[in-house]
């Protein structure tokens, strides 16, 4: 489960008991899970500010509360603290709190899914770009719809065959191409411009 070093038992102990308050333990949680976005949320929670389905976790002096739908990605992290010279800190290890990669025996959705959002949109973003999946043909077509700043970019073809379609292609076994269902004409605040016709 969820494993609390001595250090960081003894760090919140210290910080509850200056608090001072009936039943005060720590909640932990986690934010977006499964994306790459994900992260901890360690905060104080009264038994009032509990939804009633958290997993307590008995420690030494109070209560770990884990919130009940971020037990997988929770599960098996490790919480430190360490005393340096300017002060101490904490330390949160997640290993599965952005999600673990689908088995091969997974569903070929499941697994462009995965791509699409783990490797091929955060590269996007660095052009306020994304994609979403709109379809996977029986045959592993993917049809894609391009958004933000790939939604009307006069690179969006490039980005396709020579980016998205070679990766999808290479790491999921079963996808056979992949074609852009966006309407570009359509697009706001392309990354490049498209040519005028």
């Amino acid at each position: 489960m969820i494993q609390i070093s001595e250090s960081a038992q003894s760090h919140f102990r210290r910080l509850i008991e200056r608090e001072a308050l009936p039943g005060l333990g720590v909640r932990l949680s986690a934010m977006h899970p499964g994306t790459p976005r994900a992260d901890v949320r360690l905060e104080f929670a009264e038994p009032h500010d509990l939804q009633g389905d958290e997993w307590a976790v008995d420690c030494d002096g109070f209560t770990l509360w884990l919130d009940a739908g971020s037990v997988q990605y929770l599960d098996g992290a490790e919480i430190d603290y360490t005393t340096q010279a300017t002060g101490g800190q904490l330390q949160i290890r997640a290993p599965k709190i952005k999600g673990e990669v689908p088995a091969e025996s997974a569903s070929l959705v499941e697994r462009v899914r995965w791509l699409v959002e783990h490797e091929i949109n955060p590269q996007l973003a660095q052009h306020k770009g994304h994609v979403s999946v709109q379809e996977i043909t029986a045959d592993g077509v993917v049809l894609l719809n391009f958004g933000g700043g790939c939604h009307g970019c006069g690179m969006a073809d490039v980005t396709l065959k020579q980016g998205i379609e070679k990766t999808l292609m290479e790491k999921v076994p079963g996808v056979t191409a992949v074609r852009d269902a966006t309407d570009h004409a359509s697009g706001t605040a392309p990354y490049i411009a498209r040519p005028s016709n």
